[in-house]
């Protein structure tokens, strides 16, 4: 029996990903093992969202052949697909996106041609992603965590933001059938997973290259009806589909959680026009707006990139006060990466660092003065807790799981509560895990 061993770097959709692959190489007969110990296989699912992602990719790939001269070094994904010839000679296997469920008889082909001597560095399977229609199934029976199932249903990207690598990498937009989803979610509810999270690469454009009718409301009241699942969430969303009709139907699904990630990356609408946003800061504010009018203190959270090519101190102090005013739980700040092949990186006005460095600071400071303040809402109120795992601390064991509003919140008790939704009162901040 040979032994594999998997790494993920990057998004959510990448250790959904990984994760599959993984229960294909167990059904195919490979032993799973922890990435330091020693493999026949090693299989790094890569990442190029930034140039430290691209370089944290290479790194896990000569790690791996450090680990084991004698392994199969396979890098698969996302810096594959978009940086094809940068591969090192340390690597045997190139694997592109939508060819990953192909993992087990690429390698079963590979060590037959080894076998015969025909193989070596530079085996690939990559193809052009941007003419690929097919959604690229792929499916889970557990995950590693316990209580929470992350599901892919939709791969690929038709916006071009001008500072994004992604579109190229993972191809236009595909979506998974709705049939396919709602079966997956009924398996793994069926294993215990008591929440699902929709996930995928631009989950707003779910559908779109499906039949009429098909679109991410319908695939979220789907999921609703399968048994056993008392938690939905939901990826990043883009602005545009948080309509009245949007939000007035999943406010009226019990099993939905207020927990609303809408990606903004700048609060200046001259900004945005350079990035290719396709809103302005006051149609934002009112999807904002609009949230909070159907659902009673929603946890809103955010992206926003500092230092975007040509973006002058007035800028970015226009993007500090939308943000002050948004009024976001938890916002996620990014400084610009230069990525070769988008339009951004050829643009004038390249920010230096040190002011990169300066002005994510102080987006930062307010960010956690933000979030400190809608944690403060919750004293003295009773929250429901699916709980995770239990988390030793200072003064005792605590038994930690988050809100529907995605709060991470504990229990101090050593009795063993995971998987179970339980009410928790908020006494103190303590009680508010970080």
């Amino acid at each position: 029996m040979k032994k594999a061993a998997l790494h993920n770097l990057g998004c959510k959709v990448n250790a959904y990903e990984t994760e599959a692959m993984q229960e294909i190489l167990e059904q195919s007969g490979y032993e799973i093992v922890p990435f330091h110990e020693k493999a026949d296989v090693y299989v790094i699912n890569t990442c190029t969202v930034t140039n430290m992602a691209d370089r944290k990719s290479r790194q896990m790939l000569h790690r791996a052949k450090k680990l084991n001269p004698d392994a199969v070094v396979v890098a698969a994904g996302c810096y594959v697909q978009a940086k094809e010839g940068e591969v090192d000679a340390c690597v045997d296997i190139v694997i592109g996106n939508n060819k990953k469920h192909e993992l087990a008889s690429i390698l079963e082909e590979y060590f037959r041609a080894r076998e015969g001597e025909q193989a070596g560095a530079g085996w690939k399977e990559i193809i052009d992603i941007s003419h690929t229609p097919e959604y690229e199934e792929m499916r889970l029976t557990r995950t590693g965590e316990h209580t929470r199932a992350y599901i892919k249903v939709q791969d690929g990207c038709n916006q071009f933001c001008s500072y994004c690598i992604i579109p190229y990498a993972r191809g236009r937009v595909r979506s998974r059938r709705k049939e396919d989803v709602v079966s997956e979610v009924r398996t793994l509810a069926e294993s215990g997973y008591k929440e699902v999270v929709l996930t995928g690469i631009h989950l707003s454009s779910y559908g779109l290259d499906l039949d009429q009718g098909e679109d991410l409301l319908s695939l979220i009241c789907a999921v609703h009806e399968v048994e056993g699942i008392c938690r939905i969430r939901l990826g990043s969303l883009e602005p545009r589909i948080i309509t009245e009709e949007f939000v007035k139907t999943i406010a009226s699904l019990p099993k939905m959680c207020p927990h609303f990630h809408l990606s903004l990356q700048s609060g200046c609408d001259e900004t945005l026009r350079r990035m290719n946003r396709r809103y302005t800061t006051q149609e934002y504010y009112e999807k904002c707006q609009l949230l909070r009018q159907y659902f009673d203190h929603p946890a809103l959270t955010t992206d926003v990139i500092v230092g975007f090519p040509q973006e002058s101190e007035e800028e970015f102090e226009k993007s500090m006060a939308f943000v002050d005013k948004v009024d976001f739980y938890e916002t996620h700040i990014f400084k610009y990466s230069r990525r070769e092949g988008t339009k951004a990186a050829a643009m004038d006005g390249q920010v230096p660092e040190q002011i990169k460095n300066a002005r994510s600071a102080r987006l930062i400071a307010l960010g956690r003065r933000k979030q400190q303040a809608y944690e403060e809402r919750l004293m003295g109120t009773c929250v429901e807790v699916l709980m995770e795992e239990a988390v030793e601390r200072e003064d005792g064991i605590y038994q930690v799981g988050h809100t529907k509003e995605y709060v991470k919140v504990g229990q101090k008790t050593t009795e063993n509560l995971s998987n179970q939704l339980i009410n928790v009162e908020i006494e103190n901040r303590l009680q508010i895990i970080h």
